[in-house]
Protein backbone atom coordinates (compact mmCIF):
# COMPACT_ATOMS: atom_id res chain seq x y z
CA UNK A 1 0.00 0.00 0.00
CA UNK A 2 1.66 3.37 -0.86
CA UNK A 3 0.17 6.56 -0.31
CA UNK A 4 -0.50 9.08 -3.08
CA UNK A 5 2.32 10.93 -2.06
CA UNK A 6 4.37 8.51 -2.55
CA UNK A 7 3.11 7.47 -5.76
CA UNK A 8 3.63 10.54 -7.23
CA UNK A 9 7.09 11.21 -6.23
CA UNK A 10 7.66 7.59 -7.69
CA UNK A 11 6.37 8.57 -11.16
CA UNK A 12 8.89 11.41 -10.86
CA UNK A 13 11.78 9.42 -10.44
CA UNK A 14 10.51 6.87 -13.22
CA UNK A 15 10.73 10.62 -15.63
CA UNK A 16 14.67 11.07 -14.08
CA UNK A 17 13.31 14.00 -12.18
CA UNK A 18 16.13 14.06 -9.02
CA UNK A 19 15.54 17.53 -8.07
CA UNK A 20 11.97 19.15 -7.06
CA UNK A 21 11.60 22.82 -5.84
CA UNK A 22 8.86 24.72 -3.39
CA UNK A 23 7.54 26.34 -1.07
CA UNK A 24 6.01 24.29 2.17
CA UNK A 25 2.33 24.01 2.10
CA UNK A 26 0.06 21.46 3.86
CA UNK A 27 -2.24 20.42 1.08
CA UNK A 28 1.43 19.03 -0.62
CA UNK A 29 3.55 17.17 2.37
CA UNK A 30 2.90 13.89 1.38
CA UNK A 31 4.73 14.67 -1.68
CA UNK A 32 7.42 15.50 0.16
CA UNK A 33 7.33 12.73 2.06
CA UNK A 34 7.57 10.32 -1.14
CA UNK A 35 10.25 12.63 -2.38
CA UNK A 36 12.63 11.35 0.73
CA UNK A 37 12.18 7.22 -0.01
CA UNK A 38 12.41 8.15 -3.51
CA UNK A 39 15.70 10.10 -3.24
CA UNK A 40 14.44 13.03 -4.94
CA UNK A 41 16.07 16.65 -3.28
CA UNK A 42 13.48 18.62 -2.15
CA UNK A 43 14.63 22.40 -2.44
CA UNK A 44 12.85 24.91 -0.81
CA UNK A 45 12.76 28.34 -2.06
CA UNK A 46 11.15 31.84 -0.25
CA UNK A 47 8.71 32.54 -3.18
CA UNK A 48 6.59 30.14 -4.99
CA UNK A 49 7.72 32.11 -8.22
CA UNK A 50 11.12 31.09 -7.87
CA UNK A 51 10.19 27.46 -7.58
CA UNK A 52 8.45 28.13 -10.83
CA UNK A 53 11.67 29.69 -12.11
CA UNK A 54 13.68 26.98 -11.01
CA UNK A 55 11.72 24.22 -12.63
CA UNK A 56 12.05 26.28 -15.67
CA UNK A 57 16.22 26.78 -15.22
CA UNK A 58 16.16 23.12 -14.85
CA UNK A 59 14.56 22.70 -17.62
CA UNK A 60 16.65 24.36 -19.81
CA UNK A 61 20.03 23.04 -17.84
CA UNK A 62 19.13 19.64 -18.63
CA UNK A 63 17.11 19.03 -21.30
CA UNK A 64 13.72 17.29 -19.15
CA UNK A 65 11.09 18.83 -17.44
CA UNK A 66 11.30 20.66 -14.44
CA UNK A 67 9.21 20.04 -11.19
CA UNK A 68 8.05 23.23 -9.04
CA UNK A 69 5.48 22.11 -6.20
CA UNK A 70 3.26 24.54 -4.70
CA UNK A 71 0.33 24.54 -2.47
CA UNK A 72 -3.15 25.66 -2.75
CA UNK A 73 -4.57 29.00 -3.30
CA UNK A 74 -1.84 31.65 -2.58
CA UNK A 75 0.94 29.42 -3.44
CA UNK A 76 -0.94 28.58 -6.80
CA UNK A 77 -1.46 32.23 -7.46
CA UNK A 78 2.12 33.22 -6.81
CA UNK A 79 3.96 30.78 -9.57
CA UNK A 80 1.78 31.83 -11.91
CA UNK A 81 4.22 34.52 -13.49
CA UNK A 82 6.48 31.39 -13.90
CA UNK A 83 4.41 29.19 -15.29
CA UNK A 84 3.63 31.85 -18.54
CA UNK A 85 6.84 32.89 -18.30
CA UNK A 86 7.68 28.98 -19.62
CA UNK A 87 4.93 28.75 -22.02
CA UNK A 88 5.96 32.09 -23.64
CA UNK A 89 9.44 30.80 -23.69
CA UNK A 90 8.83 27.47 -24.73
CA UNK A 91 9.78 25.56 -21.76
CA UNK A 92 8.62 22.29 -20.66
CA UNK A 93 7.92 21.84 -16.95
CA UNK A 94 5.54 20.18 -14.58
CA UNK A 95 3.86 22.42 -11.53
CA UNK A 96 2.44 20.29 -9.08
CA UNK A 97 -0.19 22.24 -7.06
CA UNK A 98 -2.32 21.48 -4.18
CA UNK A 99 -5.91 22.24 -3.52
CA UNK A 100 -8.61 21.18 -0.21
CA UNK A 101 -9.95 18.00 -0.06
CA UNK A 102 -12.35 16.70 -2.92
CA UNK A 103 -14.95 15.54 -0.50
CA UNK A 104 -15.26 19.49 0.97
CA UNK A 105 -14.51 20.98 -2.87
CA UNK A 106 -17.36 24.73 -2.45
CA UNK A 107 -17.81 24.06 0.64
CA UNK A 108 -14.95 27.00 1.77
CA UNK A 109 -12.01 24.61 2.78
CA UNK A 110 -8.68 26.76 3.26
CA UNK A 111 -7.19 28.46 0.40
CA UNK A 112 -10.16 26.73 -1.88
CA UNK A 113 -10.24 28.18 -5.45
CA UNK A 114 -10.47 27.16 -9.77
CA UNK A 115 -7.09 26.32 -9.76
CA UNK A 116 -7.20 24.65 -13.21
CA UNK A 117 -9.48 27.39 -15.14
CA UNK A 118 -6.36 29.94 -13.55
CA UNK A 119 -3.76 28.06 -15.31
CA UNK A 120 -5.68 26.57 -18.48
CA UNK A 121 -4.54 29.84 -20.50
CA UNK A 122 -0.72 29.67 -19.56
CA UNK A 123 -0.36 25.80 -19.81
CA UNK A 124 0.05 23.50 -22.66
CA UNK A 125 -2.42 21.08 -20.22
CA UNK A 126 -4.46 21.73 -16.84
CA UNK A 127 -6.26 18.82 -15.06
CA UNK A 128 -7.54 17.92 -11.90
CA UNK A 129 -6.49 13.95 -10.16
CA UNK A 130 -9.88 12.70 -8.76
CA UNK A 131 -8.32 9.24 -7.49
CA UNK A 132 -5.34 8.18 -6.06
CA UNK A 133 -4.87 4.71 -8.10
CA UNK A 134 -4.75 7.26 -11.26
CA UNK A 135 -2.00 9.54 -9.78
CA UNK A 136 0.40 8.07 -11.79
CA UNK A 137 -1.26 7.79 -15.12
CA UNK A 138 -1.71 11.92 -14.85
CA UNK A 139 1.93 12.38 -14.08
CA UNK A 140 3.15 10.64 -16.81
CA UNK A 141 0.33 12.28 -19.60
CA UNK A 142 1.56 15.75 -18.10
CA UNK A 143 4.68 14.87 -19.14
CA UNK A 144 3.48 13.66 -22.26
CA UNK A 145 2.22 17.24 -22.61
CA UNK A 146 5.48 18.97 -22.08
CA UNK A 147 7.38 17.76 -24.06
CA UNK A 148 5.82 16.50 -27.30
CA UNK A 149 5.57 19.55 -30.56
CA UNK A 150 6.20 22.49 -29.06
CA UNK A 151 7.56 22.12 -25.19
CA UNK A 152 6.00 23.79 -22.14
CA UNK A 153 4.27 23.96 -19.16
CA UNK A 154 1.86 21.89 -17.86
CA UNK A 155 -0.05 21.65 -14.42
CA UNK A 156 -1.76 19.10 -12.36
CA UNK A 157 -4.14 19.68 -9.39
CA UNK A 158 -3.91 17.21 -6.52
CA UNK A 159 -6.27 17.29 -4.05
CA UNK A 160 -5.11 16.48 -0.31
CA UNK A 161 -7.63 13.52 0.15
CA UNK A 162 -6.26 12.15 -3.16
CA UNK A 163 -2.74 12.51 -2.09
CA UNK A 164 -3.71 11.16 1.58
CA UNK A 165 -5.22 8.08 0.34
CA UNK A 166 -4.12 4.88 -0.40
CA UNK A 167 -3.52 2.09 -3.43
CA UNK A 168 -1.60 -0.71 -4.55
CA UNK A 169 0.13 -1.57 -7.74
CA UNK A 170 -2.60 -3.79 -8.92
CA UNK A 171 -5.01 -1.25 -8.02
CA UNK A 172 -3.33 1.96 -10.34
CA UNK A 173 -3.46 2.55 -13.27
CA UNK A 174 0.38 2.37 -15.09
CA UNK A 175 0.93 3.83 -18.03
CA UNK A 176 3.73 2.44 -20.40
CA UNK A 177 5.22 3.31 -23.71
CA UNK A 178 2.92 6.40 -23.71
CA UNK A 179 5.71 9.38 -25.09
CA UNK A 180 6.70 8.95 -28.45
CA UNK A 181 10.27 10.92 -28.59
CA UNK A 182 9.35 11.35 -32.47
CA UNK A 183 9.55 15.04 -34.13
CA UNK A 184 8.85 16.17 -37.52
CA UNK A 185 10.86 16.49 -40.54
CA UNK A 186 10.89 18.51 -43.38
CA UNK A 187 8.88 17.10 -46.30
CA UNK A 188 10.41 16.81 -49.17
CA UNK A 189 8.59 19.47 -51.38
CA UNK A 190 8.99 22.71 -49.05
CA UNK A 191 12.58 21.05 -48.49
CA UNK A 192 13.29 21.53 -52.18
CA UNK A 193 12.05 24.85 -52.51
CA UNK A 194 14.11 26.36 -49.54
CA UNK A 195 17.35 24.13 -51.20
CA UNK A 196 16.50 25.97 -54.73
CA UNK A 197 16.56 29.64 -52.82
CA UNK A 198 19.18 28.71 -50.82
CA UNK A 199 21.79 27.49 -53.98
CA UNK A 200 21.03 30.48 -55.90
CA UNK A 201 21.50 32.92 -52.73
CA UNK A 202 24.00 35.71 -52.75
CA UNK A 203 23.57 37.45 -49.28
CA UNK A 204 21.51 34.58 -47.02
CA UNK A 205 21.64 35.08 -43.26
CA UNK A 206 20.20 32.18 -40.63
CA UNK A 207 18.47 33.38 -37.55
CA UNK A 208 18.46 29.94 -34.87
CA UNK A 209 15.83 30.67 -31.73
CA UNK A 210 14.87 28.51 -28.79
CA UNK A 211 13.48 25.30 -30.51
CA UNK A 212 16.88 24.23 -31.64
CA UNK A 213 17.44 23.92 -28.02
CA UNK A 214 14.89 20.98 -28.05
CA UNK A 215 16.61 19.18 -31.04
CA UNK A 216 18.22 15.92 -30.61
CA UNK A 217 20.26 16.62 -34.01
CA UNK A 218 22.29 20.02 -31.83
CA UNK A 219 25.54 18.76 -34.11
CA UNK A 220 23.53 20.15 -37.60
CA UNK A 221 24.25 23.75 -36.87
CA UNK A 222 27.76 23.09 -37.67
CA UNK A 223 27.40 21.04 -40.52
CA UNK A 224 25.08 23.45 -42.30
CA UNK A 225 26.83 26.22 -41.42
CA UNK A 226 30.11 24.16 -43.22
CA UNK A 227 28.45 23.20 -46.20
CA UNK A 228 26.98 26.80 -45.99
CA UNK A 229 28.88 29.67 -45.07
CA UNK A 230 26.70 32.54 -44.25
CA UNK A 231 26.30 34.88 -40.65
CA UNK A 232 24.48 33.21 -38.17
CA UNK A 233 22.79 34.51 -35.31
CA UNK A 234 21.46 32.98 -32.15
CA UNK A 235 18.62 33.96 -30.48
CA UNK A 236 16.75 32.59 -27.07
CA UNK A 237 17.77 29.28 -25.27
CA UNK A 238 19.86 28.85 -28.91
CA UNK A 239 22.64 31.25 -27.81
CA UNK A 240 26.00 29.24 -27.19
CA UNK A 241 25.30 26.94 -30.24
CA UNK A 242 27.98 27.96 -32.08
CA UNK A 243 31.15 28.80 -30.33
CA UNK A 244 32.37 32.47 -30.07
CA UNK A 245 35.19 32.44 -32.51
CA UNK A 246 33.26 30.11 -35.00
CA UNK A 247 33.44 32.05 -38.59
CA UNK A 248 30.24 31.91 -39.03
CA UNK A 249 28.91 33.32 -35.18
CA UNK A 250 27.84 37.02 -35.54
CA UNK A 251 25.84 38.62 -32.23
CA UNK A 252 26.41 42.60 -33.04
CA UNK A 253 25.41 43.03 -36.80
CA UNK A 254 22.14 41.81 -37.06
CA UNK A 255 20.50 45.10 -38.08
CA UNK A 256 22.54 45.51 -40.94
CA UNK A 257 22.26 41.78 -42.17
CA UNK A 258 18.22 42.12 -41.78
CA UNK A 259 18.46 44.99 -44.19
CA UNK A 260 20.48 43.84 -47.10
CA UNK A 261 19.90 39.77 -46.89
CA UNK A 262 18.84 38.28 -49.95
CA UNK A 263 17.47 35.02 -48.29
CA UNK A 264 16.59 34.57 -44.51
CA UNK A 265 16.33 31.57 -42.71
CA UNK A 266 14.63 31.50 -39.22
CA UNK A 267 14.73 28.42 -37.18
CA UNK A 268 12.58 28.14 -34.11
CA UNK A 269 11.96 30.98 -33.45
CA UNK A 270 8.76 34.20 -34.26
CA UNK A 271 8.54 37.18 -36.10
CA UNK A 272 7.63 38.78 -32.23
CA UNK A 273 9.23 42.01 -31.58
CA UNK A 274 12.78 40.80 -31.37
CA UNK A 275 12.40 40.44 -34.95
CA UNK A 276 10.49 43.75 -34.91
CA UNK A 277 7.73 41.63 -36.12
CA UNK A 278 10.07 40.93 -39.85
CA UNK A 279 8.72 44.23 -40.95
CA UNK A 280 10.17 46.05 -44.10
CA UNK A 281 12.20 48.81 -43.07
CA UNK A 282 14.25 46.49 -40.63
CA UNK A 283 13.85 43.99 -43.08
CA UNK A 284 14.90 43.69 -46.71
CA UNK A 285 11.89 44.67 -48.96
CA UNK A 286 12.84 41.96 -51.53
CA UNK A 287 14.26 39.19 -48.82
CA UNK A 288 12.73 35.65 -49.72
CA UNK A 289 12.12 33.96 -46.07
CA UNK A 290 12.05 30.60 -45.03
CA UNK A 291 10.68 29.68 -41.41
CA UNK A 292 11.40 26.66 -39.87
CA UNK A 293 8.80 25.97 -36.58
CA UNK A 294 7.21 23.05 -34.83
CA UNK A 295 4.08 24.92 -34.31
CA UNK A 296 2.33 25.21 -37.77
CA UNK A 297 0.48 28.19 -36.68
CA UNK A 298 3.52 30.58 -36.55
CA UNK A 299 4.54 29.58 -40.02
CA UNK A 300 3.52 33.10 -41.60
CA UNK A 301 2.52 35.13 -38.45
CA UNK A 302 3.26 38.85 -38.95
CA UNK A 303 4.76 38.29 -42.39
CA UNK A 304 4.37 36.40 -45.51
CA UNK A 305 6.90 33.27 -46.57
CA UNK A 306 8.23 32.12 -49.25
CA UNK A 307 8.37 28.46 -47.71
CA UNK A 308 7.41 27.10 -44.51
CA UNK A 309 8.53 24.00 -42.99
CA UNK A 310 6.91 22.41 -39.71
CA UNK A 311 9.85 20.52 -38.36
CA UNK A 312 12.50 20.04 -35.69
CA UNK A 313 15.26 22.49 -36.66
CA UNK A 314 17.87 20.51 -36.20
CA UNK A 315 16.08 18.02 -38.58
CA UNK A 316 15.73 20.49 -41.08
CA UNK A 317 19.47 22.28 -40.89
CA UNK A 318 20.73 18.23 -41.12
CA UNK A 319 18.72 18.28 -43.90
CA UNK A 320 19.75 21.56 -45.79
CA UNK A 321 23.32 21.18 -45.34
CA UNK A 322 22.85 17.32 -47.30
CA UNK A 323 21.14 19.09 -49.70
CA UNK A 324 22.62 22.33 -50.61
CA UNK A 325 26.48 23.95 -50.78
CA UNK A 326 26.46 27.56 -51.38
CA UNK A 327 29.78 28.54 -50.80
CA UNK A 328 29.72 31.52 -53.04
CA UNK A 329 28.92 34.09 -50.35
CA UNK A 330 32.72 35.30 -49.46
CA UNK A 331 31.80 38.86 -50.72
CA UNK A 332 28.86 39.29 -48.14
CA UNK A 333 30.99 37.60 -45.42
CA UNK A 334 33.34 39.92 -45.49
CA UNK A 335 30.95 42.87 -45.70
CA UNK A 336 28.85 41.39 -42.56
CA UNK A 337 32.27 41.28 -40.56
CA UNK A 338 33.41 44.62 -41.54
CA UNK A 339 30.07 45.48 -40.27
CA UNK A 340 30.20 43.47 -36.85
CA UNK A 341 34.19 45.11 -36.36
CA UNK A 342 32.76 48.18 -36.34
CA UNK A 343 30.14 47.73 -33.42
CA UNK A 344 33.13 45.62 -31.74
CA UNK A 345 35.31 48.18 -31.88
CA UNK A 346 33.13 51.16 -30.21
CA UNK A 347 32.19 48.25 -27.67
CA UNK A 348 35.68 48.09 -27.02
CA UNK A 349 36.52 51.46 -25.98
CA UNK A 350 33.89 50.94 -23.49
CA UNK A 351 35.52 47.60 -22.55
CA UNK A 352 38.81 49.33 -21.64
CA UNK A 353 38.04 52.78 -19.80
CA UNK A 354 38.98 52.57 -16.34
CA UNK A 355 36.99 55.28 -15.09
CA UNK A 356 35.20 55.05 -11.58
CA UNK A 357 32.24 53.93 -11.58
CA UNK A 358 32.59 51.40 -14.36
CA UNK A 359 30.74 51.56 -16.95
CA UNK A 360 28.26 48.17 -17.95
CA UNK A 361 31.11 46.91 -20.74
CA UNK A 362 33.49 47.06 -18.75
CA UNK A 363 31.79 44.96 -15.84
CA UNK A 364 30.67 42.48 -18.27
CA UNK A 365 34.24 42.44 -19.82
CA UNK A 366 35.41 41.35 -16.52
CA UNK A 367 32.85 39.34 -15.22
CA UNK A 368 33.61 37.74 -19.13
CA UNK A 369 37.15 36.15 -18.28
CA UNK A 370 35.13 33.63 -15.61
CA UNK A 371 32.79 31.75 -18.49
CA UNK A 372 34.47 28.64 -19.74
CA UNK A 373 32.72 25.67 -21.91
CA UNK A 374 31.14 24.59 -18.33
CA UNK A 375 29.33 27.97 -17.54
CA UNK A 376 25.91 28.64 -16.89
CA UNK A 377 25.10 32.71 -17.14
CA UNK A 378 21.95 33.89 -16.01
CA UNK A 379 20.34 37.32 -17.04
CA UNK A 380 17.74 39.03 -14.88
CA UNK A 381 17.45 42.70 -15.50
CA UNK A 382 16.98 44.79 -18.09
CA UNK A 383 19.52 47.24 -19.56
CA UNK A 384 22.23 45.77 -17.81
CA UNK A 385 21.54 42.24 -18.80
CA UNK A 386 21.14 43.16 -22.44
CA UNK A 387 24.85 44.72 -22.22
CA UNK A 388 26.03 41.39 -20.65
CA UNK A 389 24.31 39.22 -23.28
CA UNK A 390 26.91 41.47 -25.49
CA UNK A 391 29.38 40.26 -24.09
CA UNK A 392 29.30 36.70 -22.29
CA UNK A 393 31.39 33.98 -24.71
CA UNK A 394 28.95 30.76 -23.97
CA UNK A 395 29.27 28.19 -25.73
CA UNK A 396 27.73 25.17 -25.09
CA UNK A 397 27.64 22.66 -23.19
CA UNK A 398 27.62 25.88 -21.20
CA UNK A 399 24.27 27.76 -21.06
CA UNK A 400 23.42 31.34 -21.82
CA UNK A 401 19.42 31.38 -19.62
CA UNK A 402 17.20 34.45 -19.46
CA UNK A 403 13.42 34.91 -19.02
CA UNK A 404 12.84 35.31 -22.92
CA UNK A 405 10.09 37.02 -24.83
CA UNK A 406 7.94 37.28 -21.96
CA UNK A 407 11.07 39.99 -20.34
CA UNK A 408 10.15 38.38 -16.75
CA UNK A 409 12.06 40.03 -13.98
CA UNK A 410 12.99 37.50 -11.03
CA UNK A 411 14.21 35.00 -12.78
CA UNK A 412 17.68 35.05 -11.68
CA UNK A 413 17.47 32.98 -8.16
CA UNK A 414 15.69 29.94 -10.05
CA UNK A 415 17.49 29.85 -12.93
CA UNK A 416 20.61 30.03 -10.87
CA UNK A 417 19.63 28.13 -7.90
CA UNK A 418 18.55 24.89 -10.75
CA UNK A 419 21.37 25.29 -12.73
CA UNK A 420 24.27 24.74 -9.99
CA UNK A 421 22.23 21.48 -8.15
CA UNK A 422 21.60 19.95 -12.07
CA UNK A 423 25.19 20.35 -12.72
CA UNK A 424 27.42 21.13 -9.95
CA UNK A 425 30.58 20.83 -11.61
CA UNK A 426 29.35 24.19 -13.46
CA UNK A 427 30.27 27.75 -12.79
CA UNK A 428 27.01 29.88 -12.07
CA UNK A 429 26.79 33.15 -12.96
CA UNK A 430 24.09 35.86 -12.52
CA UNK A 431 24.29 39.03 -14.22
CA UNK A 432 21.54 41.49 -12.09
CA UNK A 433 20.30 44.48 -12.71
CA UNK A 434 19.87 46.12 -9.32
CA UNK A 435 16.03 46.29 -10.11
CA UNK A 436 15.85 42.79 -10.15
CA UNK A 437 17.74 41.41 -7.40
CA UNK A 438 14.93 43.22 -4.68
CA UNK A 439 12.12 40.81 -6.67
CA UNK A 440 13.63 37.78 -4.78
CA UNK A 441 16.35 39.26 -2.92
CA UNK A 442 15.62 36.58 -0.11
CA UNK A 443 16.44 33.45 -2.11
CA UNK A 444 20.04 33.99 -1.08
CA UNK A 445 18.69 32.91 1.92
CA UNK A 446 17.62 29.66 0.56
CA UNK A 447 21.25 29.54 -1.55
CA UNK A 448 23.19 30.03 1.52
CA UNK A 449 21.11 27.65 4.08
CA UNK A 450 21.68 24.96 1.40
CA UNK A 451 24.58 25.29 -0.30
CA UNK A 452 23.85 26.44 -3.59
CA UNK A 453 27.14 27.86 -4.73
CA UNK A 454 26.14 31.15 -7.13
CA UNK A 455 28.08 34.47 -7.98
CA UNK A 456 25.99 37.63 -8.85
CA UNK A 457 27.22 40.85 -10.35
CA UNK A 458 24.63 43.81 -9.86
CA UNK A 459 25.21 46.73 -12.51
CA UNK A 460 24.05 48.92 -9.63
CA UNK A 461 22.79 52.12 -11.65
CA UNK A 462 20.22 53.08 -8.97
CA UNK A 463 17.47 52.90 -11.44
CA UNK A 464 14.86 50.56 -13.69
CA UNK A 465 17.48 52.17 -16.91
CA UNK A 466 15.87 50.41 -19.64
CA UNK A 467 12.15 52.18 -18.98
CA UNK A 468 14.00 55.09 -17.35
CA UNK A 469 16.50 56.04 -20.24
CA UNK A 470 13.12 56.13 -23.00
CA UNK A 471 10.99 58.20 -20.21
CA UNK A 472 13.41 60.97 -19.75
CA UNK A 473 13.50 61.60 -23.69
CA UNK A 474 9.84 61.57 -23.85
CA UNK A 475 8.64 63.46 -21.00
CA UNK A 476 11.48 65.35 -19.45
CA UNK A 477 14.01 64.58 -17.00
CA UNK A 478 11.92 66.10 -14.20
CA UNK A 479 9.06 63.66 -15.18
CA UNK A 480 10.45 60.23 -14.11
CA UNK A 481 8.27 59.05 -11.79
CA UNK A 482 8.68 55.19 -10.27
CA UNK A 483 12.04 54.57 -12.31
CA UNK A 484 14.45 56.11 -9.99
CA UNK A 485 15.99 54.13 -7.16
CA UNK A 486 19.14 54.43 -4.87
CA UNK A 487 22.52 53.27 -4.64
CA UNK A 488 21.40 50.57 -2.43
CA UNK A 489 23.97 47.99 -0.19
CA UNK A 490 22.41 45.09 -1.52
CA UNK A 491 25.51 42.64 -0.83
CA UNK A 492 24.73 43.55 2.89
CA UNK A 493 21.42 41.92 2.25
CA UNK A 494 22.96 39.03 0.98
CA UNK A 495 25.43 38.55 3.91
CA UNK A 496 22.74 39.32 6.69
CA UNK A 497 21.00 35.93 4.60
CA UNK A 498 24.87 34.28 5.06
CA UNK A 499 26.03 34.61 2.01
CA UNK A 500 29.30 36.87 0.73
CA UNK A 501 28.71 40.01 -0.04
CA UNK A 502 31.42 42.34 -2.23
CA UNK A 503 30.70 46.58 -3.07
CA UNK A 504 33.28 48.07 -5.79
CA UNK A 505 32.96 51.55 -7.07
CA UNK A 506 36.14 51.96 -8.45
CA UNK A 507 37.29 50.12 -11.94
CA UNK A 508 40.55 49.15 -10.30
CA UNK A 509 39.28 47.14 -7.37
CA UNK A 510 37.02 44.91 -9.55
CA UNK A 511 39.14 42.45 -10.94
CA UNK A 512 39.89 41.74 -6.67
CA UNK A 513 36.30 41.15 -5.74
CA UNK A 514 35.54 38.96 -8.58
CA UNK A 515 38.38 37.06 -7.79
CA UNK A 516 37.54 36.43 -4.35
CA UNK A 517 33.65 36.15 -5.00
CA UNK A 518 34.48 32.70 -7.03
CA UNK A 519 37.08 31.88 -4.83
CA UNK A 520 34.60 31.65 -1.66
CA UNK A 521 32.74 28.80 -0.25
CA UNK A 522 29.64 30.68 -0.05
CA UNK A 523 27.23 32.17 -2.95
CA UNK A 524 28.28 35.91 -3.23
CA UNK A 525 26.86 38.48 -4.40
CA UNK A 526 29.50 41.60 -6.28
CA UNK A 527 27.35 44.57 -6.35
CA UNK A 528 28.86 47.25 -8.95
CA UNK A 529 27.95 50.51 -8.58
CA UNK A 530 27.89 51.53 -12.63
CA UNK A 531 28.47 54.75 -14.81
CA UNK A 532 26.18 55.68 -17.69
CA UNK A 533 27.20 54.78 -21.27
CA UNK A 534 25.43 55.35 -24.55
CA UNK A 535 25.86 52.04 -25.24
CA UNK A 536 22.29 51.10 -25.16
CA UNK A 537 20.61 54.65 -26.42
CA UNK A 538 17.77 54.39 -27.72
CA UNK A 539 16.97 50.80 -27.69
CA UNK A 540 13.58 49.79 -26.16
CA UNK A 541 11.50 46.82 -26.98
CA UNK A 542 7.84 46.88 -26.97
Amino acid sequence: MLHGGRIVARALKLEGVDHVFTLCGGHIQHIYDGCLDEGIRVVDVRHEQTAGHAADGYARVTGKPGVALVTAGPGLTDVVTAVANAKSAGVPMVCIGGAGPLVNRHMGSLQDMDHVELMRPITKWAATVTETRRLEEYVTTAFRHAMTGVPGPVYLEMPLDVLGNFSTDEQMVRATQYRTRAVPAPEKASLDEAAALLSKAERPMAIVGSQFRWSSDRDALYAFAEKNPMPIFLNGMARGALGPGDPCFFSRSRRFCLGKADVVLVFGTPFDFRLDYGRTGTWAEDAKVIQVDLDPTEIGRNRPVDVGMIADSGLALRALAEQVSNTTTGPWMEAVTQAEEKKLAAMRMEMELADSPPNPLRVCSEVAKYVDDNTVVVGDGGDFVASAAYTMPVRWPGVWMDPGPFGTLGVGPGYAMAAKLARPDAKVILMYGDGAFGLHAMEWEAMARQGIKVVAVIGNDAGWTQILRGQREMFGPERIPATTLAYTHYEKVAEACGARGFYVEKSEDLAAALEQAFACPEPAVVNVKIGQSDFRKGSISV
